[in-house]
């Protein structure tokens, strides 16, 4: 297990990222594929802009059904439910220091953007993986 590698190693590769114009009808259909991470990077311009989370997304949404039709769903976009400038890492970083950050439980996951270009992201799961799962 060498901790000194590259967050890159482990990280989540093909990364669904959504734009601040979107409306959340989109990132509703994303939730709903399986094997999902709960957090979705906002990209604009095609750089970092801020992250979607699930709980965010449910918050907004409160009492609404599953429904496409739900008014929530076309009403609201994207920027009215992400939060800016997420936390992210290079995708050089360390998995020790990903690792120590997350262990911190200010975030449970860090996108990977080399010059705020998004490359990837790693979770608080990914990292439990690779500790029980080492190469």
């Amino acid at each position: 297990m060498n901790l000194n590698a590259p967050i890159s190693s482990i990280m989540t590769k093909d990364v669904e990222c959504v734009n601040p114009e979107q409306k959340i009808l989109d990132v509703k259909h994303i939730y709903e594929k399986r094997d999902f991470h709960h957090h979705i990077p906002v990209v604009e311009d095609g750089f970092l802009v801020g992250m979607v989370s699930l709980i965010d997304f449910m918050r907004k949404i409160q009492d609404a059904t599953l429904d496409d039709n739900e008014s929530v769903y076309h009403d609201l976009t994207v920027r009215d439910i992400m939060f800016g400038n997420p936390s992210a890492v290079s995708s050089d970083t360390t998995i020790k220091l990903v690792a120590e950050e997350l262990a911190l439980g200010n975030v449970h996951a860090l996108v990977v953007a080399d010059d705020k270009v998004v490359k990837g992201i790693v979770s608080t799961a990914d990292i439990i993986s690779f500790f029980l799962n080492p190469k």
